[in-house]
């Protein structure tokens, strides 16, 4: 029976009364909540749009007065990420005067590299090339100017076709292809006005790959206990290159020297490559890091200053790591005459290097034909026992082994972590590839990564995996195999970043920052994967065009009142590719900032909102550096410049 009121029904209770009263003006109320808050996003532009890959992109509400747009930069607008050629009037005048413009540089820097600049390294001392290392310029010195890709630049072939081939536009310097013209680093063809890869190097004129082959006949390759590698003096980086199909992923790296652009080579074949010396301060990467260091005809002098190269060598190895060296001074009794050096001086050197390996604990594995081969113990229980006997070299302070930001080289013995037995794996036998990647690395096993537990690696893991997810609903040309290779992350913690793209043909160069409250860099290496530190203050040690995918998460907010946001951003400017893309994650009143001065450097750009939704005042930028070159050169310039 219905309990209306009638005559002949009980009186409704005063209490049921008023429950559903208050009911009503709840809903009523909240019907008018969801009438306001809607209102705000039209009103402040906050709808979603549908982008033109076919995503829907959730709108920031942003205050319309602070960030100007113009007719690069629509907030609510789609982007386009896919890749053009199309050159754009990159100089035409803002709408609102308030945003500053960064007028493009010079033609003559468009391969600046800030840090390696030739005519400031003339300042510095020659001995031990300590002028080939980093020296950077002052703040007054930092250009305020956005560097210029040659003109006839073009997007890079997509991988794997990029391992053998570069277009010349891109990279326009003959000098290797002519310099090493018989030992097949490189080619020209005049034809298609590109350059070859044969995979050709100085020790291996059969290629990189018969030479990796050699290599694995000597060593296990192919078990997943040897995933990260090092190559000093890389050349054109060949090694590394031929190494990726064999899930081993190499940091390649040479000064930038005579060979003119051998490391930018590196980087247009989609390789991972680093401007880097070995002189006189640490190589920016933690204690134990790599299963392999690599040296072909490097030209370091090995045996000299105490041995304390090998000793940087050592550092970054870990236990078990094997050390590889082909060319002078191994089988020096069949090449000495071709080498142009006399017998008791290659003698001499291979025997510094034999005692050098020696006193740092090193068994000699093999050698064989123009290889030897080294491994380091995988504890130093034996070592630390020969060391009653004989100090030479010392351990180093237990401290700080991991500091490598403008950190001075020392001539001593990294020590490892105590073990009880022989049998007993340093700081944690690691898992082999690709299980690796997801186990708990040892290094949080042990503790001994402040404020992070296995509960916290694996929460991390899950979050990067939904936010990549997110991340290729917006641009969706991130998960679309070939359209980037080359990505930076600028802040990468724990490596989740990567981790959740291990299984597309993309590298990522993680960089922990100096100034990051924990180093987490030997956390990233245990995984698999690579990295560097860096000092976002400063630039980076790569040429211009490096990269055509960059994610910035809290960068902005880490470096508050450290160093000027428009350098930043100039920075990441110069490293990214033309129509290459970029997703800072930040504190909205960050990202506001930050949008206004990409805005004077004319990407295209949106803020969307956080996966999480609206509520969350971290948000995300999305942007697409425009396509410009510098402009052809007049034929009085193309006479100079031959």
């Amino acid at each position: 029976m219905a309990d209306y009121y009638t005559p002949t029904s009980k009186p409704t209770p005063v209490s049921a009364f008023f429950k559903r009263t208050n009911i009503a003006r709840l809903l009523f109320v909240a019907f008018l909540c969801v009438l306001a808050y809607s209102f705000g996003l039209w009103q402040h532009g906050g709808v979603s749009t549908t982008s033109n890959l076919g995503a829907t992109i959730p709108c920031s509400t942003l205050n319309t007065t602070a960030v100007s747009t113009s007719r690069h930069q629509q907030s609510n607008s789609p982007l386009d990420f896919a890749s053009h050629h199309s050159a754009d009037d990159v100089d035409a005048a803002f709408a609102d005067e308030t945003i500053k413009v960064y007028p493009p540089c010079d033609v003559k820097y468009s391969e600046y590299t800030p840090c390696e600049d030739a005519k400031r390294s003339l300042k510095f001392d020659r001995d031990r090339l300590i002028y080939r290392e980093r020296h950077c310029p002052v703040k007054g010195e930092l250009f305020k100017c956005r560097v210029p890709a040659p003109y006839g630049y073009r997007t890079p072939f997509k991988w794997p076709a990029s391992r053998d081939l570069a277009w010349y536009a891109n990279v326009p310097h003959k000098e290797l292809a002519v310099e090493k013209a018989v030992q097949n680093w490189i080619r020209y063809d005049a034809e298609g006005n590109r350059f070859r890869f044969p995979g050709g190097g100085t020790m291996f004129p059969n290629g990189a790959d018969a030479y990796i082959d050699d290599i694995g006949k000597l060593i296990n390759l192919g078990d997943g206990s040897i995933r990260t590698a090092i190559d000093t003096g890389c050349g054109v980086a060949s090694w590394g290159a031929y190494l990726l199909s064999r899930n081993i992923l190499a940091v390649s790296f040479a000064p930038r020297d005579t060979h003119e652009a051998q490391v930018q080579f590196a980087l247009e074949r989609g390789v991972p490559a680093l401007i880097g010396v070995l002189a006189s301060i640490r190589l920016p990467y933690p204690s134990m890091a790599f299963d392999m260091a690599h040296c072909s005809r490097c030209l370091i002098p090995w045996g000299q200053y105490g041995g304390v190269y090998l000793m940087e060598v050592d550092r970054v190895l870990r236990p078990g790591g094997y050390w590889i060296l082909s060319g002078p001074p191994i089988r020096w009794k069949k090449y000495w005459k071709g080498w142009q050096r006399s017998e008791e001086d290659l003698n001499a050197e291979q025997t510094s290097i034999e005692n050098v390996a020696s006193s740092l604990c090193w068994n000699k594995v093999v050698e064989q034909g123009d290889i030897a081969i080294w491994q380091k113990p995988i504890n130093h229980l034996n070592c630390k026992a020969n060391r009653k006997i004989t100090q030479n070299p010392p351990f180093c302070p237990a401290q700080n082994l991991d500091t490598a930001w403008y950190t001075k080289m020392e001539s001593c013995l990294t020590p490892l972590p105590e073990v009880s037995n022989s049998e007993e794996v340093a700081g944690g036998k690691l898992e082999k590839w690709p299980e690796r990647l997801n186990q708990v690395p040892p290094r949080i096993v042990r503790g001994t990564v402040e404020g992070v537990t296995a509960e916290v690696f694996q929460e991390n893991n899950q979050v990067w995996k939904r936010r990549v997810s997110y991340y290729k609903t917006v641009n969706n040309q991130l998960g679309q195999a070939g359209r980037y290779r080359n990505l930076l992350d600028m802040n990468a913690y724990l490596g989740g970043f990567a981790a959740a793209l291990v299984d597309d043909p993309v590298w990522v160069m993680n960089v922990v920052p100096a100034e990051a409250k924990v180093n987490t860099l030997g956390v990233i290496y245990q995984r698999g994967l690579i990295g560097t530190y860096q000092n976002w203050c400063e630039a980076m040690s790569t040429y211009p065009r490096t990269y055509d995918f960059i994610h910035a998460d809290g960068v902005f907010t880490l470096y508050k009142n450290r160093c000027e946001m428009e350098d930043i951003l100039l920075e990441m400017d110069r490293i990214l590719r033309p129509e290459g893309s970029v997703i800072i994650r930040d504190d909205v009143d960050e990202l506001v900032k930050v949008k206004k001065v990409i805005d004077g450097m004319q990407w295209d750009s949106q803020i969307v909102d956080h996966e999480d939704g609206p509520l969350k005042r971290e948000k995300l930028l999305f942007a697409v550096k425009v396509y410009w070159t510098a402009p052809a050169a007049s034929p009085a310039q193309h006479g100079s410049l031959s």
